[in-house]
């Protein structure tokens, strides 16, 4: 199993292993944080648009780690119906925490953005990037609020996945290209050399650098005249 030097040494595995996507001409996100340096080395190499994808975990909020939802770019809900059918009050306590998790979502973004506007990803093929996958909680939720934006497809890329995982997530997205599922996983950081946390700084100088290069992401598109 190949162990990476580093995020942006995965991102370049995966765009190596995308290069036909650039056909489709997509739109790359990458999940924050540690999603978005990998994002970046996709998307320069398609010569794709980038931008990053927040998620927000909507906690029950007498036990914060079970989801009764997600939030992510874009005010996309994504209810557990499950977790809330159980839930006493529920609509009341779904609200209650999305009210504050989009408040936190809409600071971390214009913290990323600055005053650019979110890259569009309706009617687009959409390729959604992380450093690896665990449990895939964050990447299922992503997935299902490009969904509900209307994507029109997604391709979910990442380096390292267990293969339960993957299996779940490819079930979901319309391909899934993952380069190692090992069978022994105990936890993404493993598969790097490199697994430092990725900073609020390096994300927002990735799209600031990405947004300068790319044409698409002032409004316009590839090989558009002005």
């Amino acid at each position: 199993m190949r162990v990476f030097r580093d995020r942006r040494e995965a991102g370049r595995a995966l765009a190596a292993a995308l290069a036909g996507e650039s056909d489709a001409q997509p739109v790359v996100l990458g999940l924050a944080r540690g999603g978005v340096p990998v994002a970046a080395e996709i998307a320069a190499a398609l010569g794709a648009p980038l931008d990053v994808f927040v998620v927000r975990k909507l906690g029950v909020p007498w036990q914060p780690e079970l989801a009764m939802g997600a939030i992510a770019t874009g005010g996309v809900l994504v209810r557990n119906e499950d977790v809330l059918a159980s839930l006493p009050r529920a609509e009341a306590a779904l609200e209650s925490v999305r009210q504050r998790e989009s408040a936190a979502l809409s600071a971390r973004e214009r913290l990323y953005r600055g005053s650019r506007q979110a890259v569009p990803v309706a009617g687009r093929r959409v390729i959604v990037a992380d450093d690896g996958l665990a449990t895939g909680s964050s990447m299922i939720a992503a997935v299902r609020a490009l969904r509900a934006a209307g994507a029109a497809s997604i391709v979910v890329a990442v380096p390292v996945g267990p293969p339960d995982t993957c299996r779940r997530i490819e079930a979901l997205c319309d391909r899934l290209v993952c380069l190692e599922q090992p069978r022994w996983f105990m936890a993404v950081g493993q598969w790097y050399e490199d697994f430092g946390q990725t900073e609020d700084e390096e994300v927002s100088g990735l799209l600031e650098a990405a947004a300068r290069a790319q044409p698409a992401l002032r409004g316009s598109t590839p090989g558009a005249k002005g």
